[in-house]
């Protein structure tokens, strides 16, 4: 009997796939799966996972992470790739020109005349066995502190100079010494992304195949010192007169420093910079402290080794070294051409200077200056002379004379800014009183024809009394009640210190700096005493803002470069805007005063350059320095004849200097400034001045009238002299009036583009700042002055301090010039 279970007979279909008939109909259907609300499952018997949904609103710009780490393995694969084909591709290259430097070819404004070729390499290439430890040490502790531990490169210092460079932030240092070796000998100066990548991959390179030791030596070979000086032992002679062998640690931490600056880091041709040069050679002997190279007592026991003048190549004598050292200055620091970049040479520069005009002011000074110095008298060895002329209506410098001999002295006089530039300050107060429609104490408007009270050591008044200082007139003269073109005229201190307070001498400076004097000036600082000028401008940033009012205000930066070229390429310039500085009035005005100046004043020596003319006179305190700056229509000149010891460089006097008793920019400045005026216009017509000035109205002379209400009562601020409390706001100078301080300004021309409105909101009343003005002192001790004007950081060790000396028009010797140095304390200047 068969034991198989019984089929069924009906439809197959009813049957399992084995012919078995299902339990149930729903066991064939699958289970539902929870995660998956259609139950489906894939073919195997695993559950699908649902779609995602689709990204939508700010989620589809975020990558996903898959994104994130694809973008970061795909960058550093072309990182790894782009290093090793840079590594392959790059070699190290020959030594380049830079490493034996063109000449550079300075040439006159027509671009063919030839000024002076610098091409005069000075080079001596020494082992590094001849280089004191000491030396070595310095000159890590200036550049590399860890060369000897550190990689060939500083990854983050050379990716942040190229990412600057590259958006156009500037140029960025960092560099370590096989990075600076690298450019100084392989490659070149250029600021680019691509001499950046090259010096990366040829460090990496030189630093396989040579040692630390090799690599320093070239780097002591073919660094720049300034000087014409190549390499550490041209360095040693340029400075010290000797071999590196016989440098001292202080010697050669000083060539150290010079090289991240090397010109602006001379300290004999710059000792305007002596602060941030000691500052520097601090820096480098500290390093040496900090890394055991230098022991603290040492260290403690050193002075800063001033290093001898300099020697320069005879193809710079003359006026042509001078000129060459204002061109370089020029292009670095208006950064066209770094000094390092410009030493490597090939360069041709064309200068705006006009040889006819250049050789007239040579001859010039020639004639009404050395002429008259004599061997047989002491002070005549130390007169200096400097000057320079400027195109108003282009700005261009056309004529520099820095000294007697480039070869001799050194310093340009030029461009120095270390001495008192006097009363030829005082036309800036004028067109600050002007350009900002200033008034007195009494509420009159400042113009040529207000007067003033001009006796001397008169108290200058504020707006809550008087003052603590009282400046002295020229050989303690009286003037009584003057006017301002007759102040201007005979360069009364009494008067210009006041007007400096009531126009503010805030104003004043931003109206000198509007003009054209460097924001930066030494001295120039915002007391009363700024109108008798203790500031140290150059003579060429004087030319440069007395060129602005020769032009009824329009101001141009002046240049002194007017092309430049290498290997054919021109290299851009960068542009010069022109802006008014202050109303054309304002300058016409002035303008207008400086003239009566010259018709009769202290500058009447001017007249005979033959050309209408405008100027001022101005002499330094302790007659150490005479200026004479002036104008005509198309051509503004500033002379000064200075007093300097040609031993030690200390400022001097020039009392008996070219036989004279006494030194005024009346005399040899101003008959320079008419002799050179005269040639350098030689065949041009004449120009008139067209000037648009407000003279003002007639005041009556309060000495004359005798009338308290005409002449703005006897007892008021400008005219008491400090007797007694001013008046009440509420009190007005002017009869039967009694308009408000701002209504009677609302009535005048006001120039909205003057410094003061121009930058700043209304202020409030001036009162009355101790600190502004010096204090006073009845003594005058020589050579000392409680009220002068003091720079915050100055050390009289390096710079005699800039005491005022009242202006003296017409005044005769003194009986003691000794006595003469400190007899009047309270004002630097005299015309």
């Amino acid at each position: 009997m068969s034991q198989e279970p019984p089929q069924d007979g009906g439809d197959p279909g009813q049957q399992g796939s084995q012919g078995w008939t299902p339990r149930d109909p729903s066991a064939a259907s699958p289970d539902p799966d929870p995660q998956h609300p259609n139950g489906a499952k894939d073919p195997e018997g695993r559950t699908k996972r649902p779609k995602r949904p689709k990204r939508t609103g700010w989620r589809r710009a975020v990558p996903t992470w898959r994104m994130v780490l694809g973008g970061v393995l795909l960058l550093a694969l072309l990182l790894v790739g782009g290093f090793i084909a840079g590594y392959q591709i790059v070699d190290i290259p020959a030594a380049n020109a830079s490493a034996t430097a063109q000449s550079n070819v300075y040439l006159y404004a027509d671009g063919k005349t030839v000024i002076a070729r610098d091409g005069e390499i000075n080079r001596e290439n020494i082992p590094l066995r001849r280089i004191p430890r000491t030396i070595q040490h310095a000159v890590l502790a200036a550049e590399d502190r860890d060369f000897y531990s550190e990689d060939a490169i500083d990854i983050k210092a050379t990716l942040r100079a190229g990412w600057n460079t590259a958006t156009g932030k500037g140029r960025q240092g960092g560099s370590t010494i096989t990075q600076q070796y690298v450019k100084n000998y392989y490659l070149g100066q250029e600021q680019t992304v691509v001499r950046k990548a090259k010096e990366f991959f040829i460090s990496i390179k030189l630093d396989r195949e040579q040692s630390k030791d090799e690599i320093l030596e070239g780097y002591l070979n073919t660094s720049y010192f300034g000087r014409n000086a190549y390499g550490i032992q041209a360095a040693s002679h340029a400075y010290y007169g000797k071999d590196v062998e016989d440098l001292d640690a202080g010697e050669g931490a000083y060539l150290a420093s010079l090289l991240n600056a090397p010109s602006s880091n001379d300290v004999v041709a710059h000792p305007e910079n002596k602060k941030a040069i000691l500052a520097r050679w601090d820096y480098v002997l500290d390093g040496m402290v900090e890394h055991h190279w230098l022991t603290p007592d040492d260290r403690d026991a050193m002075t800063f080794p001033v290093p001898g003048k300099a020697k320069p190549a005879t193809a710079l004598s003359g006026q042509r070294g001078y000129i060459v050292q204002a061109v370089d200055h020029y292009l670095a620091a208006n950064r066209i051409l770094d000094e390092k970049t410009l030493a490597t040479g090939g360069y041709r520069i064309t200068t705006t200077l006009q040889k006819k005009k250049q050789d007239a002011l040579v001859e010039a000074v020639k004639d009404n200056v050395l002429s008259r110095t004599s061997d047989e008298r002491d002070a005549d060895r130390n007169v200096r002379a400097g000057g320079a002329s400027v195109d108003p209506g282009t700005g261009h410098v056309v004529a520099l004379y820095g000294g007697v001999d480039y070869t001799r002295q050194f310093v340009n006089n030029a461009t120095r800014r270390d001495y008192q530039v006097g009363s030829t300050f005082k036309p800036f107060v004028l067109a600050a009183a002007l350009a900002n429609g200033s008034t007195t104490q009494k509420d009159r408007p400042i113009t040529p024809n207000t007067h003033y009270d001009g006796d001397n050591e008169r108290t200058v008044q504020a707006a809550t009394g008087p003052t603590d200082y009282s400046p002295a007139n020229e050989d303690d003269v009286d003037y009584g009640s003057i006017t301002v073109r007759e102040a201007t005229d005979k360069s009364v201190n009494a008067v210009y210190a006041q007007m400096a307070q009531d126009v503010g001498p805030q104003e004043v400076k931003d109206t000198a700096v509007a003009l054209g004097i460097p924001q930066d000036t030494p001295d120039l600082t915002a007391s009363p005493s700024i109108a008798l000028g203790p500031a140290t401008a150059s003579v060429v940033d004087m030319a440069s803002a007395y060129a602005t009012l020769a032009d009824h205000g329009e101001q141009r930066p002046h240049t002194l470069v007017s092309r430049i070229s290498k290997n054919a390429d021109e290299l851009d310039l960068p542009k010069r805007t022109t802006r008014r500085a202050i109303s054309r009035e304002a300058a016409d005005t002035t303008t207008s005063v400086l003239r009566s100046v010259v018709d009769g004043g202290t500058g009447t020596a001017a007249q005979s350059s033959g050309r209408p003319a405008a100027g001022k006179t101005g002499t330094a305190e302790e007659d150490k320095a005479a200026w004479f700056a002036g104008y005509t229509p198309d051509l503004a000149t500033v002379i000064a004849v200075m007093g300097q010891d040609p031993e030690t460089g200390v400022q001097k006097p020039l009392y008996g200097a070219l036989g004279l008793a006494r030194m005024n920019g009346g005399g040899a400045p101003a008959e320079t400034w008419a002799a050179y005026t005269k040639a350098a216009l030689e065949g041009s017509p004449v120009k008139n001045f067209d000037l648009q000035a407000d003279e003002g109205p007639e005041e009556p002379d309060p000495d004359e009238s005798g009338d308290p209400d005409e002449s703005g009562d006897p007892d008021d601020t400008e005219e008491a002299g400090g007797t007694r409390k001013p008046r009440g706001r509420e009190d007005t100078d002017e009869p039967g009036t009694a308009d408000s301080r701002e209504e009677r300004r609302g009535t005048r021309t006001r120039t909205p583009d003057s410094p003061s409105e121009a930058t700043r909101a209304p202020q409030e009343p001036r009162t009355a700042d101790p600190a502004a003005a010096p204090p006073r002192t009845d003594g005058r001790d020589r050579g000392t002055d409680a009220r002068s004007p003091h720079r915050p950081g100055t050390e009289p060790a390096h710079r005699e301090p800039a005491h005022p000396e009242p202006d003296r028009p017409g005044a005769g010797p003194p009986a003691d010039p000794h006595d003469r140095d400190g007899q009047d304390p309270h004002g630097p200047t005299r015309p």
